[in-house]
């Protein structure tokens, strides 16, 4: 099969997987000036980081030949498409020749898995390793971590890479053992386990080798089974507090051609995920639990954001003044960010906050105007009732056709 077959195949069998992201990876030409490569810039798999840079990323598997046959994955072992596999020279090639035509920054590399789980961790490991000591590769390298392969090649790849992932796929072990019976969930979550020893060792000791110093990430898919949003927020954030993730990714479930009658037949709403990142991003970066977002059991509301669900849920804290609260809880306002709270703040200490700051600081004074006080404004709206202002605020039905992907860094 000819290379550029065999990369149609294997790059569009990789884009289910979303779990590849780039925040956190060292700048490696400060360490090292005479490699290859970058950590920024734009190009072919577009990653969104944190601060909004855009990381350009060759996404591919290294085969989707697999010997599993979990039921919602298009590469099962039964599943009936075109395979291909790449060899270890091909990869890095690859890689290479699309680094120097300035398409990419650095390697997304997954697979299913061939013969044995330690022998396509070690055709993974040894993509990184040529790159890196054979040809001096310092962009950015995300590897898929195969759970049950032999802890030593897991090390080995955190040498290697700047991030690790390993997919738990599904929220609960009930819906594993349905959907995927040839993986364990108490098999992933030792190799998440053993990759945050790595991490704290590194952390403890900031002279020991490097290892992994993006982290390690996961992916859920949305839709694939029954469980609902709140399984799947409460399984995040036990996997945050467990594992030292940077990221949980939320993927919503494809179906795809001659699926088996144990996976829905229709596709989740797309809106359902862009709430969940949204969901998520609460718990990651404003102090929330996944208790306050979804206290029962059921999905989020795909009318408004979990943001603004929280606050019409618990209006006792509001209108809140801005003049006087801490910054933590100005956070949780609807329509003002984490940086914005944070300006608030600073802006306070010389003089009182008025309604034209909150404009200045481009805040959505549609969401915020019915929750906060300031110096020269109280809102008409405060004693509207919740399910009022619902009907108000709620997106837009042209709001509500997003591409998540987009939200999804």
């Amino acid at each position: 099969m000819e290379l550029k077959d065999k990369l149609e195949i294997l790059a569009d069998a990789a884009k289910y997987d979303a779990s590849c992201a780039s925040s956190g990876a060292p700048k490696r030409d400060s360490v090292d000036k005479d490699g290859l490569g970058a950590t920024t810039g734009m190009g072919i798999c577009h990653s969104y980081t944190p601060d909004g840079r855009c990381v350009s990323l060759l996404k591919i598997l290294l085969t989707n030949f697999c010997v599993y046959d979990c039921q919602y994955c298009v590469n099962r072992r039964s599943s009936n498409v075109p395979r291909a596999r790449f060899t270890v020279d091909e990869v890095v090639k690859l890689t290479q020749d699309f680094y120097l035509r300035n398409y990419i920054d650095g390697l997304f590399l997954s697979s299913g898995i061939i013969q044995s789980s330690d022998y396509t961790m070690e055709q993974l490991v040894e993509v990184a390793r040529r790159l890196r000591e054979d040809h001096k590769f310092r962009g950015y390298i995300h590897l898929k971590t195969i759970p049950d392969a032999d802890p030593r090649l897991i090390e080995l790849a955190g040498k290697y890479a700047d991030r690790l992932s390993v997919n738990i796929e599904l929220p609960t072990q009930d819906s594993v053992t349905r959907l995927a019976p040839e993986k364990s969930v108490h098999t992933i979550k030792l190799a998440m386990g053993s990759i945050r020893t790595k991490l704290d060792e590194k952390d403890d000791h900031p002279k020991a080798p490097v290892f992994a110093p993006a982290g390690q990430s996961t992916q859920m898919i949305v839709g694939a089974d029954a469980s609902d949003d709140q399984t799947i927020l409460n399984t995040a954030q036990t996997l945050y507090g467990s594992y030292k993730l940077k990221r949980v990714y939320y993927s919503a479930f494809s179906p795809i051609p001659q699926s088996p009658s144990s996976v829905p037949s229709a596709p989740p709403p797309l809106l359902r995920e862009h709430r969940l990142y949204q969901a998520d991003f609460l718990m990651r970066g404003y102090g929330f639990n996944a208790g306050e977002i979804l206290p029962q059991s059921g999905n989020l509301a795909l009318d408004i954001d979990p943001k603004l669900g929280w606050a019409l849920a618990n209006r006792e804290h509001f209108p809140l003044d801005l003049n006087r609260a801490d910054e933590s809880m100005i956070a949780r306002v609807p329509g003002i960010g984490l940086r914005s709270a944070k300006r608030l703040i600073d802006l306070r200490r010389l003089r009182r906050i008025r309604w034209e700051d909150l404009s200045r600081l481009r805040c959505s004074l549609k969401k915020l105007a019915p929750f906060v006080v300031v110096a020269d404004y109280k809102p008409a709206q405060g004693m509207a009732s919740s399910e009022l202002l619902r009907r108000h605020l709620a997106d837009a039905p042209e709001q509500m056709n997003l591409f998540p992907e987009l939200q999804a860094a």
